[in-house]
């Protein structure tokens, strides 16, 4: 079988990586073609030349406006020859957004399923993602797989929008807790430890996770080469607010985050990896 991808970032450049190394017939297509060059495999010459050419095809991209484009601008998806694909888009999407993708794949014969994935650079690359996955079992099934591929805990939430959803919600938990322990690692500091030192003790009592085991290198080098950035979970969590805006229910933690990373933006880290939130409580 045929695979595509689509969107080669740093997520989605480790993701086809890892296709790659598991013997995937892959052939990609990126807006900055060097990006698709620099991988080992065919190029094609626009999304509708590669869904044309493929079975399947990842997306991988910034947000919901990259995807309407891909799928629906000039040499889109729906202008190649989509009869009976599998469109698996990786991408953290606005939930609302996602109707648009479906139907649009849908009026050319053509499945859409939503698979954000929770994790990063490194969990990608070692095919250790976790996959949450909306949309037609029957091209569920197809895509599985593939899907397989890149992700250990792959969740089937079948009702569009629901994976999304809870994509959005992860990240209430992501950014709030990154923002905290960047907060707790500065405060710490200030109050006169050694900056390896509060990490250490972070680690061994109540900020001891997932995500501060992954960017504690980080944080201790201060090299903020970008894993995920500052300007995604700042997305992510405008989405998210939209998310509770619909619902009618407040957003606390999330908020405050937002904010919080917003602030990146001003000192221009945005793209910087989310970790370098960091600098932002360092400046008090």
């Amino acid at each position: 079988m045929r695979i595509g991808f689509i969107g080669l970032g740093n997520l989605g450049t480790t993701m086809a990586k890892r296709l790659l190394a598991e013997g995937v017939n892959l052939t990609v297509w990126n807006r900055t073609i060097e990006k698709a060059k620099a991988l080992d495999c065919p190029v094609a010459e626009n999304p509708a030349d590669l869904i044309s050419q493929t079975d399947i095809v990842f997306l991988n991209l910034f947000d919901s406006d990259a995807v309407s484009s891909v799928i629906k601008g000039k040499g889109g998806l729906i202008e190649g020859d989509c009869n009976g694909k599998v469109i698996i888009d990786t991408t953290t999407n606005h939930f609302e957004r996602v109707n648009e993708f479906y139907e649009a794949m849908s009026k050319r014969n053509a499945s859409y399923l939503e698979a954000p994935v929770l994790g990063s650079i490194i969990p990608a690359s070692q095919g250790m993602l976790t996959v949450l996955v909306s949309g037609e079992e029957k091209a569920f099934e197809k895509a599985k797989p593939f899907i397989e591929k890149i992700g250990r805990n792959i969740f089937y939430l079948k009702i569009p929008q629901l994976a999304t959803k809870m994509k959005l919600i992860n990240n209430l938990v992501l950014g709030s807790f990154m923002a905290t322990l960047a907060e707790a690692i500065a405060f710490g500091e200030d109050a006169g430890l050694d900056k390896g030192r509060v990490i250490e003790i972070l680690l061994a009592g109540a900020g001891n996770s997932m995500v501060l085991n992954a960017k504690k290198e980080k944080l201790i080098k201060e090299d903020f080469s970008t894993h995920f950035s500052s300007a995604l979970i700042y997305k992510d969590l405008h989405y998210l607010q939209d998310l509770a805006r619909t619902m009618k229910r407040p957003l606390f933690t999330g908020s405050l985050a937002k904010e919080i990373f917003g602030m990146t933006f001003s000192e221009g880290i945005e793209s910087e990896d989310f970790s370098a939130v960091y600098r932002i409580f360092r400046r008090f």
